[in-house]
């Protein structure tokens, strides 16, 4: 069949402009990928919403200033930090949903979450795909160790200290401090985290000489606790250990108080949250302790420096959370700088090798279970403010 001229003609026009337009699009996406090889993209993976929201939203603000300053200061490895925040929902299904997204969006390392469940939530992803992350908050055993075979998780990490640790500070401040001999132990027993704190709490209380006269429990969600709480005044401990949220706490405290319940009462950093004052009020919570990983009060030069950084941008106090979302941030680019490298692989094997990183939250070294070996605070209510009581080396 013969075929016209100009139809040939326009036919290959047509195919040279093909070739052309495709290169183009190639040129354009080659462009986009080196757009962003000029930042470095860092997930932030915390809990903006939901139950904890106070909890996300404080670290999400220090590691925004962590970040800022960074950059402002030339950056790392002649690059800048972007931050790629999403927020997790409070819940362990989203965290691992939003850990997938953010691991296709590039990014060498991830910050957070906040809590040890919505932490684990995250792990398989991370681990899977062998990018590290940084609990700035998750203080239960297993975030980094797999109980089952007792290895350590190679991309898990942490800066705040670990259940144990946190349990036996308030067991060691409640009998030496204040002399307490008799405690009860008030728990979520729907939280890892508090069924650790009170495990830990209990044996070094016990084996200090002291006696556990009551065990009880609540879950979250729980808003009246008198019932039980009758029950613990009619045991008339020294003491009474509430390892738990901030949300269940703080009515809880307010009702003991309501109870004619005085003796002192003590609790985790699950505590720190300026809506324990707005619940609780300020003097149900006198003679009331925590422990914590910092104190704003801390006269040390480097936290006086993050705390003036942080009123300054935000125009509030920092709390626990804030100062870890910093420090998260901080030691990540650490490693990336004995890295020498953005790759996943090399920050993770410079990450389990700090050794005496000085941050907001202290000294701390990262040891073989991906835990860093750092000091803690006792922080105490006083007519509605924290006030550092005193501070206790590991």
């Amino acid at each position: 069949m013969r075929v016209n001229r100009k139809v040939t003609v326009l036919v290959l026009l047509l195919f040279m402009l093909g070739v052309v337009a495709g290169c183009g699009s190639g040129t354009e996406k080659s462009a986009d990928k080196e757009a962003a090889k000029e930042t470095i993209l860092v997930g932030v993976n915390v809990e903006l919403s939901g139950t904890v929201a106070s909890y996300g939203s404080n670290a999400r603000d220090g590691v925004l200033l962590a970040i800022e300053q960074i950059n402002a200061e030339g950056g790392v490895l002649g690059k800048n930090l972007e931050a790629v925040v999403r927020d997790c929902k409070s819940a362990a299904d989203e965290a691992m949903s939003v850990s997938a997204g953010l691991v296709d969006e590039g990014i060498i390392a991830q910050i957070g979450p906040l809590t040890s469940g919505d932490v684990a939530g995250s792990t398989p992803v991370m681990m899977e795909k062998k990018v590290p992350l940084i609990a700035p908050a998750a203080t239960a055993v297993n975030v980094t160790v797999d109980e089952k075979t007792g290895e350590t998780r190679d991309y898990i990490f942490r800066v705040c200290f670990i259940d144990p640790f946190q349990g036996t500070l308030m067991a060691q401040f409640a009998t030496d401090e204040l002399g307490a001999e008799t405690a009860a132990i008030f728990k979520d027993t729907s939280s890892d985290y508090a069924k650790g704190l009170a495990e830990y709490f209990k044996k070094t209380f016990e084996e200090k000489g002291g006696k556990i006269v009551a065990e009880e429990g609540f879950v979250k969600g729980d808003r009246d606790f008198r019932a039980t709480l009758t029950k613990i005044r009619g045991t008339a401990p020294d003491f009474i250990y509430v390892p738990g949220y901030y949300e269940e706490v703080a009515p809880l405290i307010k009702q003991a108080r309501d109870l004619g319940i005085t003796a002192p009462m003590g609790g985790g950093d699950g505590w720190d949250s300026p809506d324990m004052v707005a619940v609780a009020g300020a003097e149900a919570l006198n003679n009331t302790y925590f422990t914590n990983h910092y104190s704003s009060q801390d006269n040390d030069p480097k936290v006086v420096s993050f705390v003036e950084a942080f009123k300054a941008k935000y125009d509030r106090e920092p709390d626990a959370f804030c100062a870890l979302g910093y420090d998260a941030v901080q030691i990540l680019v650490q490693a990336i700088k004995d890295a020498g490298d953005t790759n996943p692989e090399k920050i993770k094997d410079a990450l389990a090798n700090i050794k005496n990183f000085e941050g907001v939250t202290g000294k701390m070294t990262i040891d073989e279970q991906h835990n860093p070996v750092k000091a803690g605070v006792i922080i105490e209510f006083k007519d509605g403010q924290q006030v550092m009581r005193t501070r206790i080396q590991p």
